[in-house]
């Protein structure tokens, strides 16, 4: 059963600029982990799309938190989102009843987004 969904977009030249302005930003955002793929710095406009992420989970878990690394985005090796949620995100997600959650990642037109949803058992 669905608990929750939520949706965000990120204009992709907006994130980039807001990253090249204020450099501690993407450490703020990302893990360390999610900043790189096999040794290599991701391209800022994944970022831009794993943002979304994040921002789509704050919005399915009501708005109730919004600790960046509580929320990571990993990969599989063909490169398919998933989420890991910790510490505050997890607890939240699993008092409105969630076990599982999905995430789906698009880019297009200078445009990131993601859908996020929260599934019960």
């Amino acid at each position: 059963m669905i608990v929750s969904v939520g949706l965000d977009i990120a204009d992709i030249a907006r994130f980039e600029r807001a990253v090249s302005r204020t450099p501690r930003l993407a450490a703020r955002l990302f893990t360390e982990a999610e900043l790189t793929r096999r040794g290599t710095p991701r391209p800022l406009r994944s970022l831009a799309g794993q943002f979304a992420a994040k921002e789509a989970v704050f919005k399915a878990l009501g708005g109730l938190t919004n600790r960046w690394h509580d929320v990571v985005v990993e990969r599989n090796g063909a490169g398919r989102p998933s989420l890991e949620l910790r510490g505050e995100a997890l607890r939240i997600a699993r008092e409105a009843g969630a076990e599982r959650w999905h995430v789906s990642i698009t880019h297009d037109g200078g445009v990131a987004a993601a859908v996020v949803v929260l599934e019960s058992a």
